[in-house]
């Protein structure tokens, strides 16, 4: 399911990121500064994720809030976690010639199940929320 260019760029530019997960021990939130977007999925990078990483092991679904001031979305989608391989090495590269002092250890790729508008009063329309195939 392919996300829409104005969700990809409202996910890609926002000010602020944040990852929720859950595993035995409840919830775990985490600021997420490193993002990439593709048409339909999301790539987070592990650079010191801990138990980020323990809860996806027990847990898959996850929630990530991108949203700049008042104007936001809430995606809930399915993880995996992967650290190696030819996804990996895409990651790797990506990220070195994004951020060339940080080291990888693990891709998140994120596959959206649902997108919701956390804007009040809502700024988007329901065709940018829709994931298309």
């Amino acid at each position: 399911m392919k996300i829409s260019p104005k969700i990809s760029d409202i996910v890609r530019t926002a000010k602020a990121k944040a990852l929720a997960t859950v595993g035995d021990d409840g919830v775990n939130v985490v600021p997420v500064s490193t993002i990439k977007v593709n048409d339909s999925s999301i790539w987070l990078f592990d650079f010191f994720m801990k138990k980020t990483t323990e809860n996806i092991k027990e847990n898959k679904s996850v929630g990530l809030a991108c949203w700049t001031d008042l104007t936001g979305v809430q995606i809930k989608a399915e993880v995996e976690y992967v650290n190696e391989g030819e996804l990996f090495t895409e990651a790797t590269a990506w990220v070195k010639n994004e951020c060339p002092d940080r080291v990888v250890k693990g891709l998140l790729i994120l596959t959206p199940t649902q997108i919701c508008d956390i804007s009040p009063g809502g700024v988007f329309c329901s065709e940018d929320l829709e994931l298309k195939n």
